[in-house]
């Protein structure tokens, strides 16, 4: 790698985490700045947007302050699928951000079912209240028809800089992009009733967008990209058949597949990866809801004191005790895509401990990520050979281990959890020094730790089975006449 240090921003759900990057020397400072999103009944989740751009600032401005070096670039990673309104004119915000795991449009989604097929045909994306499209339609409908209503990325970039612009990778994320001309779809716009939305302009990854004093002295802006696909980038620069899964408030998989879309059979969805040099790659990619956000519901039960408590509480017992956790505290995504659906929490007894609820929803979380990775490897047409894991809750040995016994097959840990910030720093430094090639801009990947299968493929067999027995029963369940689970409805039952 050549160049100078970069700024690299990972605005994410629970928090802002901002790394300056050098190309010979690492990680040369960081710092973070909390994001507190408020889950609120009917399976809503917002969040402030002054929090999000604040974060973003404080975040970026602690990095620059412990680094105490000039950097040449900045770059933006995001949630993806979080929206608001706001006035392009002003850059105020009109409305919360709805954050990814907001579920209120579910009953738009609901009214768009004889569409369901030409959504996914157009944009290559389900019909679902994750995705940004039903939040922006929910929002005009319900909220606001001033402004514009856009992704949180636009806003924030607009705040940094005042473009209004959004990469081709977030785009891919809306529901609303045709994805072999990384361009807006304007049937899609059409029929989620956003046609004549003032939409930003789609740019490369990789591409200037402005420049911003947000953090001190003036710095371009030349990165931008989706947290997800920012890791990708990271995980799989050497290695493009590598897959990869972010641990953070929820587990993602994703899994290169080329310069043209790919039409999924087994439910993942099939997305813009990024577009570099003027060059789109594509993905596959696999979402489970609740993964750190799930442990923090433990948490606020008194089960554990938080994450780093795991490895202690569920190594106290062998095992889950026969307990089973299906933690769809936020609905089921790839590859059921079920909205209604409601965690369970099955097998208790007066023998069930702490222990054996922290196992048993570690192997719910490994089990969900096990699925992906199936879907993955036939979607492709090839087994996996390893996954390779990043986030924070790759710090906990109890999870890595349990995902490699359920997936029987190697999980590569990142020698930096922060695989996010790596990618979009390489993005920074592309967008900043056109002369490099993506290898050059990537740093060298390489595991602090692989988790090697440590027991059969009967025993991991048994426990998956178990498990999507439990899946099955629950969504039986709640299609069942008078069933309590209602579409948009989030949370947990025992």
């Amino acid at each position: 790698m050549t160049g100078g240090p970069v700024l690299a921003v990972d605005q994410g759900t629970s928090g802002t985490k901002a790394l300056v990057l050098c190309p010979e020397r690492g990680v040369l400072g960081t710092g973070t700045a909390p994001v507190r999103p408020r889950p609120l009944p009917g399976g809503r989740v917002e969040a402030d947007p002054a929090e999000l751009y604040g974060s973003v600032v404080a975040a970026g401005r602690a990095a620059l302050a412990e680094a105490g070096v000039p950097v040449v670039a900045v770059g933006l990673a995001n949630q993806g699928e979080t929206v608001l309104s706001w006035d392009p004119a002003t850059g105020e915000a009109l409305t919360d951000a709805l954050v990814w795991q907001d579920r209120r449009a579910a009953g738009i989604c609901t009214e768009l079912t004889p569409h369901h097929d030409d959504l996914r045909d157009l944009t290559g994306l389900p019909v679902d209240p994750y995705f940004a499209a039903p939040k922006m339609a929910w929002i005009r409908r319900h909220a606001t028809g001033a402004g514009v209503v856009t992704t949180s990325d636009a806003w924030l970039v607009h705040r940094l800089t005042g473009a209004f612009v959004t990469d081709a990778a977030t785009a891919g994320r809306t529901g609303l992009l045709d994805p072999a001309a990384v361009a807006w779809s304007g049937p899609a716009l059409d029929l989620y009733g956003l046609g004549g939305e003032k939409l930003p302009r789609i740019v490369d990854c990789d591409e200037p967008v402005g420049t911003t004093t947000a953090f001190g002295p003036p710095l371009p802006l030349t990165g931008l990209v989706v947290d997800q696909q920012a890791a990708l980038l990271a995980q799989s620069a050497t290695a493009p058949a590598a897959a990869k899964c972010t641990y953070g408030t929820g587990a993602f998989l994703l899994a290169r597949t080329g310069p043209h879309p790919r039409r999924t059979t087994t439910g993942l969805v099939g997305c813009v990866a990024w577009r570099l040099r003027g060059r789109t790659e594509h993905c596959l990619d696999g979402q489970v809801y609740t993964v750190a956000s799930a442990v923090r519901w433990l948490t606020d039960l008194g089960v554990v004191s938080g994450a780093r408590d795991l490895d202690a509480v569920g190594g106290s017992v062998p095992d889950s005790g026969g307990v089973t956790f299906v933690p769809a505290l936020a609905g089921l995504a790839a590859p059921w895509w079920r909205a209604d659906a409601r965690g369970t929490v099955t097998g208790l007894g007066l023998d069930t401990g702490r222990g054996h609820l922290v196992r048993a929803l570690v192997e719910g979380i490994a089990a969900q990520v096990v699925d992906l990775a199936e879907a993955a490897a036939a979607d492709r047409g090839a087994p996996l050979d390893a996954l390779r894991a990043d986030g924070g809750l790759t710090r906990s040995a109890l999870l890595m281990q349990t995902q490699a016994d359920l997936l029987q097959l190697p999980v590569e840990v990142s020698a930096l959890p922060d695989a996010t910030a790596l990618g979009v720093g390489a993005m920074a430094r592309l967008g900043h020094d056109p002369h490099l090639t993506v290898p050059q801009a990537v740093p060298p990947w390489k595991p602090s730790a692989v988790y090697e299968p440590a027991i059969s493929a009967d025993e991991a067999a048994d426990r998956l089975g178990r498990f999507r027995t439990e899946v099955a029963a629950l969504l039986d369940r709640q299609e069942a006449p008078g069933a309590s689970g209602a579409p948009g409805s989030s949370g947990a039952s025992a």
